[in-house]
C-alpha cells in the first residue's frame, strides 16, 4: 500500500519506519526542511532504540522516503495518517490547530478517495471536526479514521510491531477494510483489531494512559502511607499485584510519571470533561498526587541534610523513563528546580538526555559525562531514573568519591539491608 505519514515526530516517525517495514511505500513528510534533511541523511532526530537501523534499512531498500512537499505525498497515497503534534493549552486542553491546519491541506491536495487518518492523540470529537474542515476544501470523497498509537518510549518499535491490540475508529466500510489490510500483517500472532466508532477510538486512547496514571498514583499514595505506618511498599505491591483482578503492571512506587503521553492527556480528559459539564475527580485527585510526588524526594532530603543552601547533591537520571532522552514533564525537572532555588549544587548525569537538559537548565547545573564522576564531593545521591546501569553500581567506589554517603533513591533500585550493608544511609520510597 502507499501510505502518507504527515509529521516526523516521535509517533509519526516509529509509524513510518514500521508501516515500510511489513512492505509498505511509505513517505513522511514534514514542514522542518531542517529535519526533512537530517532524516535524509540517515540522521535520527530522537533516541529510540532499535529505530535509526530500520529507518536506515528502509530507505536503502526504498519503502521510505521523507519530504516537505505535501501535495504530491497526499496525490501518490491511499491513506494520510496525520501525526503532529497536539501540544498543551493553558487550560490543559490539546490544541488541535496542527491537526486541523494539515487536514486543510491535506483536503487542497486530494486528487481521489483518501482515507484520513488521526494518529495523533487527539480528544473526542476530533474525528468529526476534521470531517469538517476536509468537506469545505474538496469536492473528492474520504473517510476519516481515528487510529491511536499505544508505544512506550524505549520499547516503540516491539509495540508497534507486536501491538497487544490494534484499535481502529472508523465509520464505513471502505476505509474499514483498507485499514484491516494494512494492520493485518502485524497481528498474525492473535492480536485483536477493534474496529468501533471514532468517538470510542478517540476516548479510548485517553482513558488507557488515565488508568495507567491512576495506578500509579494510587501506589505512590499507598508508598506514602507506609512511611507513615511503617509499612513496605514492596510487600504491598507484590501481594495485590498477584491478585488476577489487579495484576502487577504499574504498581512502582517511585518519584511521579512524566513524559508526553501521561500528564497530557490526564489534564486533556479532565478539561474535555469540564467542558461538556462533567468533574472528573479521580483523575484531578490523579494529577495533583503526581505534582506534589515530584517534589516528595527534594522533601526528604531537606529533613535529613539540613539547611541545602552550599550543598551539593547528585542527581543520577534526568529524562522522564529509560531508554529514551525525552524531559518533558519529567520529575527531574521540578525537583532540579527546587534544588537550584535552595542554594544547592547540582550534578547530574543521564544516558541520554544531556542535551536536552542543557536547553532546560542551561548553566545553573553541572553535567557529568559518567554516573561516577557525578557523586564527586556529593553530600547526597538522588536517583531519579531507573536505567538499568545504575542498578549494579561500585559501592565502594561511590562512598569514596561522595562527601557523604546518603542516599535518595526515587525509584527504590536498591534494598534497605543491601545499602546498610554497604555503609549508606539510605531513603527510598514507601519503605523504612
Amino acid at each position: 500500500m502507499k501510505i502518507a505519514v504527515v509529521g516526523t515526530g516521535y509517533v509519526g516517525l516509529v509509524a513510518g519506519a514500521c508501516f515500510a517495514e511489513s512492505g509498505n511505500d511509505v513517505i513522511c513528510v514534514d514542514n522542518n526542511d531542517a529535519k526533512i534533511r537530517m532524516l535524509q541523511r540517515g540522521k535520527i532526530p530522537i533516541y529510540e532504540p532499535g529505530l535509526e537501523e530500520l529507518v536506515r534499512r528502509n530507505r536503502q531498500e526504498g519503502r521510505l522516503t521523507f519530504s516537505t512537499a505535501l501535495p504530491r505525498a497526499v496525490r501518490d497515497a491511499q491513506i494520510i495518517f496525520i501525526a503532529v503534534g497536539t501540544p498543551q493549552d493553558e487550560d490543559g486542553s490539546a490544541d488541535l490547530k496542527h491537526v486541523l491546519g494539515v487536514a486543510r491541506d491535506v483536503a487542497k491536495a486530494m486528487n481521489g478517495y483518501k482515507v484520513i487518518v488521526d494518529k495523533s492523540t487527539v480528544p473526542v470529537g476530533t474525528s468529526r471536526k476534521v470531517q469538517e474542515v476536509v468537506r469545505r476544501e474538496t469536492t473528492h470523497p474520504f473517510s476519516v479514521v481515528s487510529n491511536p498509537e499505544f508505544l512506550k518510549q524505549g520499547a516503540a518499535i516491539d509495540d508497534f510491531m507486536k501491538p497487544d491490540r490494534v484499535v481502529i475508529g472508523a465509520e464505513d466500510q471502505r476505509a474499514t477494510d483498507l485499514m484491516l489490510e494494512l494492520y493485518t500483517p502485524f497481528t498474525r500472532t492473535g492480536a485483536p483489531i477493534m474496529v468501533m466508532d471514532c468517538a470510542s477510538a478517540e476516548l479510548t486512547k485517553y482513558a488507557a494512559n488515565a488508568m495507567l496514571a491512576t495506578r500509579i498514583s494510587f501506589m505512590n499514595e499507598v508508598a506514602n502511607l507506609c512511611e507513615v505506618v511503617g509499612g513496605d511498599v514492596d510487600q504491598v505491591r507484590k501481594a495485590i499485584g498477584s491478585d488476577t483482578r489487579i495484576g502487577p503492571s504499574f504498581l512502582f512506587p517511585g518519584c511521579g510519571y512524566g513524559g508526553s503521553c501521561f500528564p497530557k492527556d490526564v489534564q486533556a480528559m479532565i478539561r474535555f470533561a469540564a467542558d461538556r459539564g462533567y468533574q472528573f475527580k479521580i483523575l484531578q485527585s490523579v494529577e495533583d498526587v503526581n505534582k506534589a510526588q515530584k517534589t516528595r524526594l527534594f522533601a526528604k532530603a531537606k529533613k535529613q541534610l539540613g539547611p541545602l543552601k552550599g550543598k551539593t547533591v547528585a542527581v543520577w537520571g534526568l529524562a522522564f523513563k529509560p531508554r529514551t532522552d525525552d524531559m518533558r514533564e519529567a520529575p527531574s525537572i521540578p525537583l532540579i528546580e527546587a534544588f537550584v532555588a535552595a542554594g544547592t549544587k547540582v550534578q547530574a548525569y543521564d544516558p541520554e538526555a544531556t542535551d536536552v537538559a542543557k536547553g532546560i537548565f542551561g548553566n545553573r547545573i553541572t553535567y557529568a559525562a559518567t554516573n561516577y564522576d557525578a557523586l564527586k564531593g556529593a553530600d547526597a545521591l538522588i536517583i531519579v531514573t531507573e536505567w538499568n546501569e545504575f542498578r549494579r553500581p561500585d559501592f565502594s567506589r561511590m562512598r569514596t568519591l561522595m562527601r557523604a554517603p546518603i542516599i535518595f533513591d526515587g525509584r527504590n533500585l536498591f534494598t534497605p539491608d543491601q545499602m546498610k550493608q554497604n555503609g549508606f544511609t539510605y531513603y527510598s520510597i514507601g519503605r523504612h
